[in-house]
């Protein structure tokens, strides 16, 4: 059986949360070792389908994306990382205190803002000096052997080479305004095809994306399967449906 769906970039994040708290590894270290989730807007959702707790989820990005000529002021407070120990809260540890305490095996949840799918490279945009949420813990994740999972939505697909990009944005060239930075990254990455497949076992084919009154940067995906595995697929894409834009 088959079906086709379209999701809104808001959709696709509260699905792609879903399936990351449904993630085998994910679960496992909820129960027995340490999950972070560091700042940013797919893993504010990530926090609300991990803990169930609501979220004001501007609350929960550090940098972000918006159109030209807006501010992106909000008048709120920013959250602290979440870093869960055997599933509980951890108020003390922040993303770096707590590379002190994780092993081989524990989870680190960060997003991305570019995406090479079929190459398995996704590309984190860094205006910090330190690095942002990746620069001061990279070594640790690797050294310690943590597994870094990358939720992030097809819309963020770019058509070229992600390294060819990285190695342009830095070129020094004379800018005619900021040109930041990108650090290409591999992980787990987990996007619209893989949690369908972690939560329903289907096959997910993008067929088309982008769209207008609110559909634009949407993708719209063919999902394959078991009548019974497309059908409840069907139910949880219905059930994300009409997420609001975050902010």
């Amino acid at each position: 059986m088959k079906a086709e769906f379209v999701l809104t970039v808001a959709e696709s994040k509260r699905l792609i949360a879903r399936g990351v708290a449904a993630m085998g590894l994910v679960r496992g270290r909820l129960e027995r070792g340490v999950v972070v989730i560091a700042a940013g807007g797919t893993n504010a959702y990530a926090y609300e389908e991990i803990t169930g707790e609501t979220i004001d989820k501007r609350c929960y990005i550090t940098g972000r994306v918006l159109p030209a000529g807006a501010s992106g002021a909000w008048d709120i407070e920013r959250m602290g990382d979440l870093v869960l120990v055997n599933g509980a809260p951890r108020p003390d540890l922040d993303r770096f205190s707590v590379l002190a305490i994780m092993e081989e095996g524990d989870v680190y949840i960060k997003g991305a803002n570019a995406l090479n799918y079929a190459a398995g490279v996704a590309g984190v945009t860094i205006g910090h000096p330190t690095g942002g949420t990746l620069g001061g813990v990279l070594g640790a994740l690797i050294s310690k052997k943590v597994h870094l999972v990358i939720p992030v939505g097809l819309e963020k697909e770019i058509p070229l080479d992600l390294y060819d990009v990285v190695a342009a944005a830095a070129d020094p060239d004379e800018s005619l305004n900021r040109v930041y930075s990108l650090w290409p990254v591999r992980g787990i990455i987990i996007t619209e095809i893989e949690a369908l497949k972690v939560l329903c076992g289907v096959e997910v084919m993008p067929t088309g994306a982008g769209g207008i009154c609110g559909a634009e940067g949407a993708v719209r995906l063919l999902v394959r399967g078991e009548p019974d595995d497309v059908q409840a697929a069907a139910a949880i894409i219905g059930e994300v449906q009409g997420e609001p834009a975050l902010g």
